[in-house]
């Protein structure tokens, strides 16, 4: 993950002649409670100027959405779905399939103008997995996004393809003690 502060010299121009690539990362595990690692990165990164974007697709509760997202220091925007409740099946209402579906069209938007250098995908591989943002739509947003933007996909059960496509796997895993 490149996050770098370029301050040129007075009497100089700054012309890139080539665009760092960005990464495209995975935390996966069937254990709950590894989004703090990855917070602790996001924050770290907006902290050094860098614009941020973290997506919670399957949160809900506090009345957020993309229209009102949490705002953490300049850089660091948070927005989960506009619903009362957490998603936790695949069966949805209409109001929260719109909700949820908002949300990544929105996400699809923002990263694509540019708007961001990193940007979370908490819990993405759920809904994958639930069938509520195909895995196709998925596959083609990280093909062809803005190069030079980051990607932190979430979750258990991630797809073999989003496993493919990433440059950097981490697994969290709970040794078996005796």
């Amino acid at each position: 993950m490149v996050a770098q502060l370029e301050t040129p010299s007075l009497n100089s121009t700054v012309s890139r002649s080539h665009t760092i690539k960005g990464l495209v990362k995975v935390f996966t595990s069937s254990y709950r409670s590894f989004f703090t690692d990855v917070m602790a990165q996001a924050l770290r990164i907006a902290g050094q100027g860098t614009p941020v974007l973290i997506v919670q697709f399957l949160k809900g509760g506090i009345r957020q959405g993309q229209d009102n997202p949490i705002v953490l220091g300049q850089n660091l925007h948070w927005i989960r779905c506009d619903l009362p409740r957490c998603i936790d099946t695949p069966h949805l209402d209409d109001t929260e399939s719109e909700s949820l579906h908002l949300l990544w069209q929105h996400t699809l938007s923002v990263v694509n103008k540019g708007n961001y250098a990193l940007v979370v995908l908490d819990e993405l591989s759920l809904a994958m997995n639930f069938g509520l943002i195909p895995e196709a739509e998925v596959l083609e947003f990280l093909t062809n996004r803005p190069q030079s933007v980051d990607i932190i996909l979430t979750g258990a059960e991630m797809p073999k393809a989003i496993l493919d496509l990433a440059d950097e796997i981490t697994e969290i895993r709970r040794p078996n003690r005796l």
